[in-house]
């Protein structure tokens, strides 16, 4: 490490809105992951960057910092295309689940190290530990095997990958300065490069329940991330998606599994599926394996019509130690004591015109369903189903969804805050469009 940087220098030079050097973002890099720059140190830079912002280049060397501040995966001798999605997340947005041994089945690789839940948005990771037995923390060695075995594998970030960013977002989680785009970006970026990949299709969720609140401040972000991308040498393109509603009629761990399923079967919620098939689509052609989205589309419908996109997820709950008769056997999933149908009062007549994800996220924490803190502890069992959308018809006792709850003071909570979240209209209200831009 070059002795003649010091951690106060590179504060004070980005704190008056300097353009650090590549050298100088190594350093740090460097220094978070072994210690030698102080973690007030690293909170001082953090919030420097947040005030001051990075250039395009700034970012990608952030980026290419911390990817090799730790393992690199090499998946070259694994044949075929390997292609990942990352979301920023949202409330019902299960879309992996549904996503991944979808493409596989298509004939992609698709290599997807996932996070958990923190506040009202859901995890990856938690929903799929919900399934019995179903192990997300796997060594290289075993995430390389599932993956040339079944196509895919679903697991958490080893202690080896991109260590730098595990010690940052930790600081940027307690210090205010989670909400800065440069970090943002090299915190995904840096991940999902890690993985081995030869691209990547991004959701970049807006709205109420999102994480950015505004399409402008998602766009900046999805264009970010793809310039980040194309610096690095991978294909990437970002999809912008609303999420002023939840995604699906289903939020939870155990409750959005089976939603997750039902889609595999061809089952499922119109919304959950048109943007899982537009990023499905996206991936294969980027993986060579469409000519357009037309042709995607026919590969995946087939691909869930004769019971391949099924098998996948069957095959990777046997690979990853779950038990893969829950596809059959919902019962064998954690199930709540209590279900409690959220009806409209007698006199309602009317349409629904909003379904707040934000607060519909916080029910789900109320029930014990989501995390304040990353050492919380989940009940998988816990959740809504049957959630009414915007635009639906409501009279006198419509259902507007059913709780899944252990508790039944947790469950007052929730109902209250459902109650807040859905609003209605005496006329025809039309959903706003769930995909709004494409950046690539």
């Amino acid at each position: 490490m070059p002795s003649a940087f010091f951690p106060q220098d590179i504060i004070i030079k980005k704190r008056d809105g300097g353009v650090l050097t590549r050298e100088e973002i190594t350093f740090f890099a460097r220094g978070v992951t072994d210690g030698s720059f102080a973690d007030y140190q690293a909170t001082a830079l953090l919030m420097a960057i947040f005030w001051r912002g990075m250039t395009a280049q700034e970012t990608a060397w952030l980026t290419d910092a911390m990817l090799h501040s730790g393992e690199v995966i090499d998946l070259k001798d694994i044949p075929g295309a390997k292609v990942d999605k990352h979301s920023t997340g949202g409330v019902g947005d299960k879309v992996s689940l549904i996503l991944a041994p979808l493409a596989a089945a298509c004939g992609l690789k698709v290599p997807m190290m996932s996070g958990r839940g923190l506040g009202h948005t859901g995890g990856t990771l938690d929903k799929l530990e919900a399934i019995p037995g179903f192990k997300v923390q796997l060594s290289v060695p075993e995430f390389r095997d599932i993956l040339q075995r079944t196509g895919l594998a679903m697991i958490g970030q080893t202690p080896q990958v991109v260590p730098a960013d595990r010690k940052l977002y930790s600081l940027r989680d307690v210090t205010g300065t989670v909400e800065c785009i440069p970090l943002i970006c090299a915190s995904i970026m840096s991940k999902k490069l890690a993985e081995g990949i030869d691209s990547l299709v991004l959701d970049v969720k807006f709205g109420k329940g999102a994480f950015m609140k505004t399409k402008e401040a998602a766009l900046e972000l999805a264009r970010a991330m793809v310039e980040t991308g194309r610096a690095a040498g991978k294909p990437v393109r970002a999809q912008l998606t609303a999420m002023n509603q939840p995604l699906g009629c289903a939020a939870g761990h155990s409750t959005e599994v089976i939603e997750s399923i039902e889609c595999l079967k061809g089952r499922g919620p119109a919304d959950l599926m048109e943007v899982t098939y537009a990023l499905t689509g996206h991936m294969l052609i980027l993986g060579g394996l469409a000519t357009d989205e037309t042709d995607a589309r026919r590969k995946m419908v087939a691909a869930i019509a004769d019971g391949s996109a099924l098998q996948k997820f069957r095959q990777m709950c046997a690979a990853q130690g779950g038990d893969p008769r829950v596809v059959d056997n919902y019962n064998l999933l954690p199930k709540a004591e209590l279900f409690i149908a959220v009806k409209t009062p007698a006199d309602a007549k009317g349409y629904v015109s909003a379904v707040d994800a934000l607060k519909c996220g916080h029910a789900v924490m109320a029930l014990g369903g989501g995390r304040a803190a990353v050492t919380d502890k989940i009940d998988h069992a816990v959740g809504i189903t049957e959630l009414i959308k915007v635009g639906e018809m409501v009279g006198p006792g419509t259902v507007l969804c059913t709780l899944h709850a252990n508790d039944a003071a947790q469950a007052t909570r929730a109902e209250a805050l459902i109650r807040e979240a859905i609003q209605f209209s005496p006329t025809p209200v039309k959903p706003e469009p769930l995909i709004q831009d494409l950046i690539s």
